[in-house]
């Protein structure tokens, strides 16, 4: 399968890593959850080069992950902020990033803290299912494919454990 070709595929990963799936887009999207909205700040702050940069731009506004934002008439100059969709990917970038600080840390260990506002405490990203709060884990889960792909996705060794 092609790069290009990802977005076309029937699996909600392909189509999502079509997107944000490469290295500097998700520097990118870091960048946007630090608050950085400016071509130039995110040029600075990542040491990206421009055309790499105004790429990765592009294809999250393409997207509707970010908007463009005008701040300045004469000239008239645009700031990146995230979109409703792009804030739905903040738990994806925590999870990459509690994995980071579990698994890839030095000895100063976590970097940067994250914060709940509302109570004050540090917070360690935890999916848990959305209706008994249960935390997931992979050995825990089953997979059932859509009824009109049934047979045309999983391996075979899924199947049998419908």
């Amino acid at each position: 399968m092609r790069w290009e070709d990802l977005g076309d595929q029937p699996c909600s990963l392909s189509r999502t890593l079509s997107v944000v799936g490469d290295r500097w887009t998700l520097l990118v999207l870091r960048e946007c959850f630090m608050g950085v909205r400016r071509f130039d700040d995110f040029e600075k702050r990542m040491g990206i080069t421009r055309h790499v940069l105004a790429e990765r731009l592009k294809r999250l506004t393409e997207h509707g992950v970010l908007m463009k934002s005008a701040y300045q008439q004469r000239p008239v100059r645009e700031e990146y902020r995230l979109t409703e969709k792009g804030h739905d990917l903040y738990p994806a970038i925590l999870a990459l990033v509690n994995w980071g600080d579990r698994h890839m840390s030095d000895d100063i260990g976590q970097p940067i803290r994250h914060v709940h506002k509302a109570c004050g405490h540090e917070v360690h990203g935890v999916m848990v299912c959305s209706d008994c709060g249960e935390p997931l884990r992979a050995r825990d889960m089953s997979l059932r494919e859509a009824p009109e792909l049934e047979g045309q996705l999983l391996p075979a060794h899924w199947q049998a454990k419908r």
